[in-house]
C-alpha cells in the first residue's frame, strides 16, 4: 500500500460536517486544530503541504510571513467565496495555488443561507426583536419602545444582484415591498424590481438597504460618509458581505448621530485580526441600533455539508493531478 505523502493542517472546525474528514484523509495525512491562534499556525506551519480553512471564526490571516514559513506549502483551500482571510497576490507570487468556491456556481446556488440571514437581519431589526426580548429578560413586558415597521409600506434597496441579491429580492417580493436594485454588470428583466442605474437614487429613495457585493477595490468602503449624507435619517442597513464594504467610521458617525437609523450586520472590519477591539461591536453593547452575528450567515448544516464537502473534493482533485 503506497503511503500517504501529502500533508494537511485543517484550521476550522470540520469534525461536525458528515463527510468532510473522510474525503480529506484519503488525501493524506491530517492534522486537526479547530481554532487555532496565529501563533499555533506560525510554529507549524513548514511542515504542510497543505491548509484548509474557512474565514468564519477564523483568528488566522494568512499572511505573507506565514506563506513564507510554510516552505513546503502547494496549496491554500477555503471552503467559502471570499478570500479576504489570505494574502491572494503573495501566495499566487510564490505559486502556491489557490482553492476557493467563487466560481463553483452549480454547487453555489444550491446554497441559499446567508440570502435567508439577510431576510433574519431584516426583520429583526424592524421589529426590534432582540432588544425586545432582553426587556423581557429583565421583567418588563412594554412594546411602546418597540414599535417597529412593515415591509409593504417600505422601499428596499438591494445593492448587487449576483446570486444572494436575487435570493434576498424573491424573499422580499413576498412581502409587497417596493424593491429598487443596483448593479451596473446586470441588466435586469423583472415586473418585480426596478433597476436604478444610478446608486444616488437608491440611497435617497429606500428604507432598507441590502449589501449583496463582493469586496474588491472597487466595493471597498463604497458605504462612506457621502452615502450616508444621500440616506433617509432613520435608514436600516444590512451587511452579509463583508465589513469593509462599508467605511466603519463613518457609520458610526452616522448612527450616532441619528436615533432611528439601523445597521445589522454579518460581518466586519478587520474581522479575522481584530474582532475584540472592533468599535463598531463596542457600540453595538451599549446601542440598540446596532445588531451583529457572528458570521453565520453561511453557517446552517446544509450549507456547510455542501461547501465544505465542495472544497475538500476540489483539494483531493488537486493532488490528484500532481500523482
Amino acid at each position: 500500500m503506497q503511503e500517504k505523502k501529502y500533508k494537511i493542517l485543517v484550521i476550522t472546525p470540520t469534525k461536525h460536517i458528515l463527510g468532510v474528514n473522510k474525503i480529506l484523509k484519503n488525501i493524506g495525512h491530517v492534522t486537526f486544530k479547530d481554532d487555532p491562534t496565529y501563533k499555533d499556525i506560525k510554529k507549524i506551519i513548514k511542515n504542510f503541504d497543505a491548509i484548509y480553512t474557512n474565514p468564519n471564526k477564523s483568528k488566522v490571516y494568512i499572511d505573507e510571513k506565514l506563506i513564507n514559513l510554510g516552505t513546503r506549502l502547494k496549496v491554500i483551500c477555503t471552503a467559502s467565496t471570499g478570500t479576504n482571510h489570505i494574502n491572494i497576490n503573495y501566495a499566487k507570487k510564490k505559486r502556491i495555488h489557490i482553492i476557493s468556491l467563487k466560481n463553483e456556481r452549480k454547487t453555489i446556488n444550491k446554497i441559499s443561507s446567508t440570502a435567508e440571514h439577510a431576510l433574519a437581519l431584516t426583520l429583526a431589526t424592524l421589529r426590534n426583536i432582540t432588544a425586545s426580548f432582553d426587556s423581557v429578560k429583565k421583567g418588563e413586558w412594554d412594546y411602546t419602545k418597540y414599535i417597529g415597521r412593515q415591509l409593504d409600506h417600505l422601499t428596499i434597496g438591494i445593492i448587487g444582484y449576483g446570486r444572494l441579491g436575487k435570493l434576498y429580492s424573491k424573499y422580499i417580493k413576498a412581502f409587497k415591498s417596493k424593491i429598487l436594485v443596483y448593479d451596473p454588470y446586470k441588466s435586469i428583466n423583472s415586473s418585480s424590481v426596478k433597476q436604478v442605474k444610478k446608486i444616488e437614487y437608491l440611497y435617497k429613495k429606500s428604507d432598507i438597504i441590502s449589501l449583496h457585493v463582493h469586496l474588491n477595490k472597487e466595493t471597498k468602503e463604497m458605504i462612506n460618509k457621502q452615502s450616508f449624507n444621500l440616506m433617509k435619517k432613520d435608514v436600516t442597513i444590512i451587511n452579509t458581505s463583508r465589513g469593509e464594504i462599508v467605511k466603519q467610521n463613518d457609520l458610526i458617525y452616522f448612527i450616532k448621530r441619528n436615533s432611528q437609523a439601523k445597521y445589522a450586520s454579518d460581518v466586519l472590519s478587520d474581522e479575522i485580526l481584530n474582532k475584540k477591539n472592533n468599535l463598531l461591536v463596542n457600540l453595538a453593547r451599549k446601542n440598540n441600533q446596532v445588531l451583529l452575528t457572528p458570521h453565520i450567515g453561511g453557517m446552517t448544516k446544509e450549507a456547510q455539508k455542501i461547501a465544505f464537502n465542495c472544497a475538500a473534493q476540489k483539494l483531493s482533485k488537486f493532488f490528484k493531478k500532481k500523482e
